[in-house]
């Protein structure tokens, strides 16, 4: 491991606990693709979410579009891309996903999201989410055409767990990605962020929106099925964290937005040994 990809492993460690235990089940090269990924996704994510002028933040992700075209080139200019050259071309990595994740961002970066409509909602899930799931199923070694499916299935069913999980957050920041069929569906027409999160109905959109992501988990697990167990551990470490995660959301039923909500490390580890190891 060189200083540069040991310098993005203690970043991953220090700041994605679940994850970085997941990727330690992978052979060397695999886990710091995967780094190298994660790496990659934190930063574009860091400029989009970052207090900074809009011009300024699209600036900066045309940047990375143009660095992204340099590492399909042959010439990486930045310590992540160089991290990122070798597993790029080993593992098939595709630049449209690369320019997928980017995409995502720059909705969050453009435009303040506000109860999108459910495309958009889908366009955005899969940008943010399902891109990164494209890029990591062939980290991972799944070499079979249905690991696209894991990737759609499973990315949208972890990122609407984080939007169930992160309400109050992104209220704070301006933001809801709460689809705005399901808002009307329950009776919720106002633009007021403070209403919509004081609605007594509000806890009946979140179901439904759980019910979705619960169908997305188990089609990624039907899925996971049908390729082979060893590349899809990381995966299946991933699904049932953020399953066991969606448990708990639906359990607490959004009594109180301001509530964190966390899976406990020992189930978390105890889910890494059943999913990882048997």
């Amino acid at each position: 491991m060189t200083s540069g990809t040991q310098e993005i492993a203690d970043k991953v460690k220090a700041s994605a606990t679940s994850f970085y235990s997941a990727m330690r089940l992978l052979p060397e090269a695999r886990r710091e693709a995967m780094f190298a990924i994660y790496a990659f996704c934190r930063e574009v994510d860091d400029i989009a979410d970052e207090e900074a002028p809009q011009p300024d933040k699209q600036l900066r992700l045309a940047a990375w579009r143009t660095e992204i075209d340099r590492l399909y080139d042959g010439q990486p200019g930045r310590p992540i891309s160089l991290a990122l050259l070798t597993p790029m071309r080993d593992f098939k990595l595709r630049r449209e996903d690369f320019l997928a994740v980017i995409d995502g961002m720059e909705m969050d970066a453009t435009d303040t999201i506000q109860a999108p409509d459910m495309a958009t909602l889908e366009l955005y899930c899969d940008r943010v989410a399902s891109a990164v799931g494209r890029l990591s199923v062939r980290a991972f070694g799944a070499t079979e055409a249905i690991a696209d499916e894991v990737a759609y299935h499973l990315g949208r069913a972890l990122q609407l767990t984080n939007i169930l999980r992160d309400i109050d957050e992104d209220a704070g920041r301006g933001r809801l990605y709460l689809p705005r069929e399901l808002l009307k569906k329950h009776g919720i027409d106002s633009e007021d962020l403070e209403v919509i999160r004081r609605h007594p109905q509000l806890r009946l959109v979140c179901r439904d929106l759980a019910a979705i992501a619960k169908d997305h988990f188990a089609k990624a697990e039907a899925a996971m099925r049908q390729c082979a167990k060893g590349p899809m551990r990381p995966a299946r470490i991933m699904g049932a964290v953020y399953g066991a995660l969606l448990d708990r959301l639906i359990d607490w039923d959004w009594q109180d937005l301001t509530t964190e909500i966390k899976v406990p490390k020992w189930r978390k580890i105890w889910l890494a040994i059943r999913y990882g190891f048997l």
